[in-house]
């Protein structure tokens, strides 16, 4: 007769299985990436600890169709996977995202060891798709045409305990001829604003202290329901909640950015001094051919506008060198501008031929040698501005809220950083008492590089947050367990700097 403690012996307790995301392009995506986490941790998976580079159970590609190499990196990086799949029995590989809503059936056909293709419509079928691949030992292709659920109703698997990104819209509703996306993520559609509030609300219950509201062209928020004031109300309301210190949002469109909104950043305290304005081009003939449905004048009296409201306001654009038909004296406008607006960083891009919009057939595609050539010289110009615009800083004494895995060189350095009110990046001296992310410090700039600013000086305050109590529980909670389960830690921060993560040239800004 076998005992009880001899039958719990011979049961075979299974690990649980790890998942890796791997996410790239627009913020849109780094959301959708949480989204696919918590959907994959409530389906009993773990997280993969920091560089397993590959070696997961599930490594899912949330991909960007944006660039023209996106296709060369997804295939490139499938490809580096396949031995491995080949050596671990089980393992399975998923891609999602616009890529994966562009080419569908090609992914399996170009890569036949990929088991699961989902679109940016049904996120939230992968778990249910990954167990029927299992199940049937084939691939899963799955695309839906219109969206089956609201990205922030499904469970999430934040990247930070003080900071997160809070979808009003999904879509887009514009026709930029160089743009692939609309197509891809469908029309603009809103979200209710009392639901919008009411996770905010539950974010800051939970120690979250800065919120990024997030869409594809956030100040047309409202279309829905002809309220061309919706997005201004918003965040005035977002200035109501208590315990909310930080609010930014990504990425307006210049022809719906209107007065109520620079009335309401400027008089709603906890509506951060900074804007993120696409210009894509300075010349009105690109910008008509790109049917973006403002012109320079418009564009430079958005930005004089916002520096008389919010003088201390840090604004970033993204811009696109070498569009159809650009001549030279086109590229000089676009110089022009970057002159008078002064921007603090601009986040310039090549123009790229995406198969499926209108531009890829327009004649007089500029040579590539020549747009290589205008890139480095907006890069040089704009270089110059934004050391030049940091220099200014010097001297100020700024609020940080401090953040973690933003200095590369902190270790060495024996310094902490944080983000200004403005987003920009501070590097500062490490204090004798304990800074935990999340908490806030103030300091004296003392130094002004194009790309961040130093403090070297002591810390003049340091605030203790709830984020940063945030942070500290979250940190000891997801400290590595005993008994074979792997809880892999990970990036804790805010969101990623709105510069890395924009990745526009998109044309849904």
């Amino acid at each position: 007769m076998t005992s009880s403690s001899d039958r719990s012996q011979a049961v075979d307790v299974q690990e649980p299985k790890t998942y890796e995301v791997r996410t790239y392009g627009c913020q849109m995506n780094v959301h959708d990436s949480e989204r696919l986490s918590g959907l994959l941790e409530g389906a009993g998976y773990v997280r993969a600890p920091e560089g397993s580079d590959g070696d997961a159970d599930v490594v899912v590609f949330n991909t960007c169709a944006v660039r023209e190499n996106a296709d060369n990196r997804l295939y490139g990086n499938l490809g580096r996977l396949a031995p491995m799949k080949t050596k671990r029995p089980g393992m399975q590989i998923a891609v999602g995202g616009c890529l994966a809503q562009k080419d569908r059936d090609t992914i399996v056909k170009k890569a036949p060891w990929v088991d699961v293709v989902f679109g940016t419509h049904n996120i939230g079928k992968l778990p249910v798709l990954l167990e029927r691949a299992r199940v049937q030992e084939e691939a899963q292709v799955e695309i839906a045409e219109s969206l089956e659920a609201f990205p922030s109703t499904l469970p999430t698997r934040r990247e930070s305990a003080y900071a997160a990104w809070v979808s009003i819209s999904v879509g887009c509703n514009n026709t930029c001829t160089f743009c692939i996306v609309p197509a891809l993520r469908g029309k603009e559609k809103d979200r209710r604003t009392g639901d919008i509030l009411a996770e905010i609300e539950a974010l800051v219950g939970e120690g979250v202290s800065e919120i990024t509201l997030l869409g594809q062209n956030v100040n047309a928020y409202g279309s829905d329901i002809g309220d061309r004031e919706a997005f201004s109300k918003l965040l005035r309301a977002c200035g109501q909640i208590e315990g909310l210190e930080r609010v930014r949002f990504t990425s307006p469109h210049p022809r719906d950015f209107t007065d109520d909104v620079i009335a309401a950043m400027a008089e709603t305290p906890n509506v951060m001094p900074q804007l993120h304005m696409p210009l894509q081009s300075g010349s009105d003939p690109v910008l008509k051919a790109m049917r973006r449905s403002y012109r320079q004048d418009r564009y430079l009296g958005i930005i004089e506008k916002v520096r008389a409201a919010i003088p201390h306001a840090a604004i970033t654009t993204d811009i696109i060198v070498g569009f159809p038909g650009e001549t030279e004296e086109d590229f000089e406008q676009t110089m022009h501008v970057a002159r008078e607006a002064r921007f603090s960083a601009a986040f310039t891009f090549q123009y790229s031929k995406r198969p499926g919009t209108p531009a890829a057939t327009m004649e007089n595609q500029v040579p590539k040698e020549v747009v290589q050539a205008r890139y480095e010289r907006l890069v040089a110009l704009q270089e110059q501005i934004s050391w030049d615009e940091n220099k200014n800083q010097v001297g100020r004494t700024l609020e940080l809220m401090v953040a973690e895995g933003e200095g590369r060189k902190d270790g060495a350095t024996h310094r902490l950083s944080g983000r200004a009110p403005d987003n920009r990046l501070v590097h500062f001296t490490k204090p004798d008492q304990e800074v935990r992310p999340g908490d806030v410090v103030t300091v004296e700039v003392t130094y002004a590089a194009p790309h961040h600013l130093l403090a070297e000086g002591a810390v003049l305050d340091v605030r203790r947050t709830r984020a940063g109590d945030a942070w500290e529980k979250r940190n000891a909670a997801e400290a590595p367990k005993p008994a074979g389960v792997m809880l892999g830690l990970p990036k804790i921060g805010a969101p990623e700097p709105l510069p890395v993560a924009t990745g526009s040239g998109c044309g849904c800004d």
